[in-house]
């Protein structure tokens, strides 16, 4: 079958190009390719149609959803020629997903508000993934997450139990606490402690942010971008006077940047 003189495409011609790309005669490179082997290309793909949508671009995110879509096909192929699954099936998944966890659409259950919704959500999805307890859903949180956005569900999710603080002041005050525990792990030059601590110390800081409604991960992220945009002002700046950074005084360097900042 000819794929290049079309002049519109669909999922049926993506399945097919994808089936051709893995097959004997196919692509070298997408024939021997895994699971495993491709894991780290569907992360990156992912992100990179997160970052379209925070830059508001939407031709980059019809292009990168494109590449996310790629993803889940070359792994439904992967598991079609294996007899166990096809990407049909996995249409057919996600489609009972969505009508069972949405009773008050496709059902009598009524649900008002965002809210309601997702309360009903979470029950549902216990009920259908034999979760009696709420330990059970902590648990299935993955931990391919990246850390802060994992701590922030698993502290959500084990909140529903009762066992949790007060308020986001009630959280903050366990941060000293923690950085006692830390300043005595560097103190003591133990490495593993110290390791220890500074997890703790970070769950705790995340715990406040679920409190006041803040993603940590995009908290962090943001306040990442920040200090390199501050850092290369600052670097500039010491450029500009002279200053070789290298070799400069820590006060002078504190200074540029609170002149920056």
């Amino acid at each position: 079958m000819d794929f290049r003189f079309k002049d519109a495409y669909n999922i049926s011609d993506l399945l097919e190009i994808m089936r051709m790309l893995r097959s004997p005669d196919g692509c070298p490179w997408d024939k021997v390719q895994t699971h495993e082997s491709i894991r780290q290309n569907f992360i990156e793909e992912t992100y990179e149609a997160v970052e379209a949508i925070d830059k508001g671009d939407t031709a980059l995110l019809k292009e990168e959803l494109g590449d996310v879509l790629m993803q889940v096909v070359f792994h439904s192929i992967m598991e079609e020629e294996e007899g166990r699954f096809d990407f049909d099936d996995v249409c057919d998944d996600v489609c009972k997903k969505l009508i069972i966890r949405h009773p008050h659409v496709f059902g009598n259950v009524e649900a008002d508000t965002p809210e309601q919704v997702l309360r009903n959500w979470d029950a549902i999805k216990m009920q259908t993934k034999s979760q009696e307890k709420v330990a059970d859903s902590v648990d299935d949180v993955a931990r391919s997450l990246p850390a802060l956005m994992r701590a922030q569900k698993v502290q959500k999710r084990s909140a529903k139990s009762g066992m949790d603080f007060k308020d986001a002041a009630d959280a903050a005050s366990k941060v000293p606490e923690e950085q006692q525990e830390l300043f005595k792990a560097i103190d003591a030059g133990d490495k593993a402690k110290i390791e220890d601590e500074l997890g703790d110390l970070l769950f705790s800081v995340v715990n406040i942010a679920r409190f006041v409604g803040v993603d940590a991960e995009l908290a962090l992220s943001k306040a990442t971008d920040k200090f390199a945009a501050r850092f290369r002002a600052t670097e500039e700046l010491a450029q500009e006077r002279g200053i070789d950074m290298k070799t400069a005084d820590i006060s002078q360097l504190d200074s540029l940047w609170e002149e920056v900042k």
